[in-house]
């Protein structure tokens, strides 16, 4: 854990903008709690500023959540191709560093368009989530720095079938998934796979982990990712730490609640979590 020890230190003179700017897109008429997770989960994970781009509805909601978030209302109901020029203009003005995306999007047409041409356009890693993954089996092309988030599912939508729950077969097909796409994979399950093709980790987690189906939890888990993409780490140390960090607070807090367990409880177990990773490594 000594790479991620050492970015939480800070020094006296440090300032905003150095521990990075994340940018989150998803949301539309319907969903709003999944960038509001993204969202929320990055700042508690130490990046600096995160600004929610979403279709006017889920942004003046995610805005409720919380003064901590800045929110960008898109005209309409979801994402379209006319929204691109002012993502693009918000990340060369605004000194964005790593981009969420997926969450809550919905799966319109147009709205897989829009984020091939946004995606294309800026030279920034992404980690693709939900909706994202389906845009990407529509034929966005992630680039080696990027990082996919496939539960089960998700997966099978990609590769044509499920992953398999015999863990070496598993890492085989994540490792092959990884090579295929040419970046990082975060294979979501009981254990989690992390594979960009070359190197592969595993992270296990303990029997109260089972509490972790209730939705949301994956968009912790992304928002995670992105905050430590925009504080500079590597994507595939990126997708590790946030993969061990998001299922240590969730082993807590599924101790405590059980079945009673909310994505939003995992929240402010995250600064605790990263703590216990620190002293680990003192």
């Amino acid at each position: 854990m000594k790479k991620i020890k050492n970015m939480f230190e800070r020094k006296p003179w440090c300032h905003k903008y150095d521990f990075g700017h994340l940018l989150v897109v998803g949301g539309n008429w319907r969903y709003s709690g999944s960038p509001a997770f993204n969202a929320l989960a990055a700042l508690r994970t130490g990046v600096d500023l995160v600004t929610v781009a979403a279709p006017e509805r889920a942004a003046n909601i995610v805005a409720g959540f919380s003064p901590d978030m800045i929110t960008v209302p898109l005209p309409g109901n979801f994402l379209m191709k006319k929204h691109v020029e002012l993502l693009v203009r918000i990340n060369k003005n605004e000194k964005v560093s790593a981009i969420a995306v997926g969450g809550g999007m919905g799966r319109e047409k147009e709205s897989f368009e829009a984020l091939k041409i946004f995606h294309d356009e800026i030279n920034l890693p992404f980690v693709f989530d939900a909706d994202g993954i389906h845009a990407i089996a529509a034929g966005i092309k992630p680039r080696n720095h990027d990082v996919i988030t496939p539960h089960g599912g998700e997966f099978g939508r990609l590769f044509g079938a499920k992953p398999s729950e015999n863990i070496e077969e598993r890492v085989r097909e994540a490792e092959e998934a990884a090579k295929k796409m040419g970046c990082v994979v975060l294979l979501k399950g009981h254990i989690d796979v992390i594979s960009d093709g070359k190197k592969t980790k595993i992270v296990k987690k303990n029997k109260y982990a089972v509490y972790m189906t209730k939705g949301g939890t994956g968009d912790v888990l992304t928002g995670i990712v992105g905050s430590l993409l925009a504080q500079g780490l590597p994507s595939f140390d990126a997708a590790y730490y946030a993969t061990v960090i998001n299922g240590r607070a969730g082993e807590v807090v599924g101790k405590e609640k059980g079945p009673g367990l909310l994505a939003s409880d995992l929240l402010d177990e995250i600064p605790n979590t990263i703590k216990k990773l620190n002293r680990r490594v003192q």
